[in-house]
């Protein structure tokens, strides 16, 4: 699937609708979609918007990228990962009936989980856009609600190179009538979006206008038109979870449901290499008596993010196991993690072609005044650095797909 198209990323959606056409047009018979949009929180606010339905006793399909060790992880079919014999069933059937013309490995495979979904009987649809919104493959639905998450500054190369053009983008899923919950925005970018409300009569749910959520003595304090909810912390890590649960609760308020399905948003949710503990395998044996963090975010706004989330966690020296892509902004990315981390350590992705080689992460982070090496792995850069820093915080991170292959390798 992946020699069908000599590009990876070619955003139009002609592709999409011609093999949608030839599937019988599944995306017409999906339940309830909620369609989620945004650079960073998509996938965690996705989770919690899970678990609150699930909680609530709804079968929820879910779909999101990139996997992290399996492909299976993108399709979810009434709450459980798709199975391999269904998921090479879908697969045929869309590599059949696009009878071998040009189309993107992303788009095909999001023709699959659409068809799997209109299959198998759910209360819900959740989808996760993969790169922007209005040329996405996944734009092609007409959802009960749209979501968009906090819109930044990343792929300038296919979506532009000002938030407002890239909100544009993001703002691509709102859909005529239908409400739209927006996490907080700068103010560029909620121009952008509120404009394209407007112009589709689509009621907005903003963040600071609409909503207001904060923490207060320990708890999560939500508010909205509708009352006061008093809930638990999420208990996804980090202080950007909060806006991230605030637009998970407005989503489930605005569709309707009650407190106790927002208390099991918060207490349910899960998202594999977000702020992760690692708890076990390889890299915990390699440094039994230090603290590992496993998290993808790639980009300057989650390199902030995760800086603030450090700093709030109890006190231990910081070094970092970076791999990245040869697209992302690096330095942009590590100059709020290099501010307090004792060493970093580079390595490349292996069996990644966009891989940035180690020495040049290590190039870009020396510029910028840290203490930087290579490593032939992550396993390797664990255990050098818990050899001089036995009680260390590693943070193992810099990308999805770096994060994946750690993962896999962990066990």
């Amino acid at each position: 699937m992946m020699t069908l198209h000599p590009k990876v990323m070619d955003l139009v959606l002609d592709r999409v609708w011609r093999l949608l056409d030839r599937l019988g047009n599944p995306q017409r018979d999906l339940p309830p979609v909620i369609h989620v949009a945004g650079t960073n929180g998509k996938g965690s606010t996705q989770a919690m918007l899970r678990a609150g339905l699930e909680g609530a006793g709804k079968r929820v399909h879910a779909y999101t990228s990139p996997h992290l060790v399996r492909f299976h992880e993108r399709i979810r079919l009434a709450g459980e990962l798709i199975d391999e014999t269904a998921l090479t069933a879908v697969l045929d059937e869309c590599e059949a009936a696009n009878g071998g013309e040009a189309i993107t490995y992303f788009e095909i495979t999001t023709c699959a989980a659409l068809l799997a979904f209109a299959r198998a009987l759910a209360d819900y649809t959740l989808l996760e856009v993969g790169l922007g919104g209005r040329l996405d493959a996944t734009n092609v639905v007409d959802p009960e609600l749209s979501v968009i998450t906090p819109v930044s500054i990343d792929h300038q190369q296919f979506l532009g190179d000002t938030l407002a053009e890239i909100a544009f983008e993001k703002a691509g899923i709102i859909k005529r009538g239908v409400p739209c919950v927006v996490g907080p925005q700068e103010d560029a970018a909620l121009e952008v979006i509120e404009r394209q409300a407007a112009r589709l009569g689509a009621p907005l749910l903003a963040h600071g206008q609409h909503w207001h959520v904060q923490v207060e003595r320990g708890r999560l304090v939500f508010q909205d038109e509708t009352g006061l909810l008093d809930l638990p912390l999420p208990t996804l890590l980090g202080p950007h979870q909060i806006m991230n649960a605030g637009a998970a609760l407005a989503g489930l308020r605005a569709l309707g449901f009650d407190e106790a399905t927002c208390e099991a948003a918060m207490l349910n949710a899960a998202w594999p290499a977000r702020m992760q503990r690692l708890r076990h395998g390889p890299l915990i044996e390699a440094a039994p008596n230090a603290e590992l963090i496993l998290d993808g975010g790639h980009n300057p706004a989650a390199g902030e993010t995760i800086a603030r989330t450090l700093a709030e966690m109890p006190p231990r020296p910081l070094h970092l196991v970076i791999g990245m892509l040869n697209t992302k902004d690096v330095a942009g990315y590590l100059r709020p993690l290099l501010a307090t981390a004792a060493s970093l350590q580079g390595v490349t992705i292996p069996n990644q072609t966009a891989t940035l080689p180690a020495d040049e992460i290590v190039r870009v982070a020396q510029s910028l005044g840290a203490a930087a090496f290579e490593a032939e792995t992550a396993e390797a850069a664990v255990r050098r650095i818990a050899q001089d820093a036995p009680n260390a915080r590693i943070l193992v991170g810099g990308s999805l797909y770096f994060a994946g292959d750690v993962l896999a390798e962990n066990g």
